[in-house]
């Protein structure tokens, strides 16, 4: 009986075989670990909205303050799209003379049409979501706005985008981080909007009779009970 012997090629096959499965592996960590992070994923996401809204302008040049358009944050779950209905206070429609029916600021510097159709024909404006959370997570904007949260630890300066992109990753990891180490976030709940708000040198001492930010934070936590939560079920409901 004759001993089974495998081709010689077998030799090269195998040593091919082995690169590719370590090539693979390789690959699929870099596809699940590198290229899915919340940081190469998530950040820097800037859709193209219908009509060009500068936050530039309007919260920046103009100091608009966010709850004129955003008018639910302190009460509700949810940071409202202001209707067209809002936008027109502003930018009215010209009537047949040519003349607004309402005061107009800019009306013409940029292309309202589809905000004057969506106010004429009560059909809602097609905004592109910006900041997508899974529909699993839950998040309370009023939990953190009058907790002393501004708008910019989560969405950056809003205020100096002409184009909203997404500031930050909004991981879980990133959310977990914020609610073991909130002192650095929180701030007195009159300047939660003001993005540009820096307190001066003397602000926490002549104000609330503390030394810094830090010593604010201990003070406002015990005061009003600022103890974020830990918990799955807390986000995950």
């Amino acid at each position: 009986m004759e001993r089974f012997l495998f081709p010689r090629w077998t030799n090269p096959f195998l040593l091919v075989l082995g690169a590719a499965i370590g090539g693979g592996g390789l690959f699929a960590a870099a596809m699940g670990g590198l290229i899915t992070d919340p940081v190469t994923l998530n950040i820097g996401y800037e859709p193209e909205q219908p009509v060009p809204f500068s936050h530039a302008i309007h919260a920046g040049q103009l100091k608009l303050d966010c709850r004129y358009c955003h008018n639910t944050v302190f009460e509700a779950s949810h940071a409202a799209v202001p209707p067209t209905a809002t936008c027109v206070n502003c930018h009215s429609p010209r009537n047949e003379q040519g003349q607004t029916s309402l005061a107009a600021v800019h009306a013409d510097s940029v292309n309202l049409k589809p905000i004057h159709e969506s106010w004429k024909t009560g059909k809602s404006m097609q905004w592109i979501r910006v900041h997508n959370l899974p529909e699993f997570v839950y998040f309370n904007h009023s939990a953190h706005v009058n907790s002393g949260v501004s708008c910019v630890s989560c969405h950056g300066r809003i205020d100096q985008m002409e184009t909203v992109y997404q500031h930050e990753q909004l991981s879980m990891a990133w959310c977990i981080e914020c609610h073991q180490n909130p002192n650095e976030h929180l701030r007195p709940r009159e300047f939660v909007t003001k993005l540009d708000w820096e307190p001066s040198e003397d602000f926490w001492k002549e104000h609330y009779d503390v030394a810094n930010q830090e010593e604010f934070a201990k003070m406002i936590r015990d005061k009003e009970n600022i103890h974020p939560q830990r918990h799955c079920a807390v986000c995950h409901r």
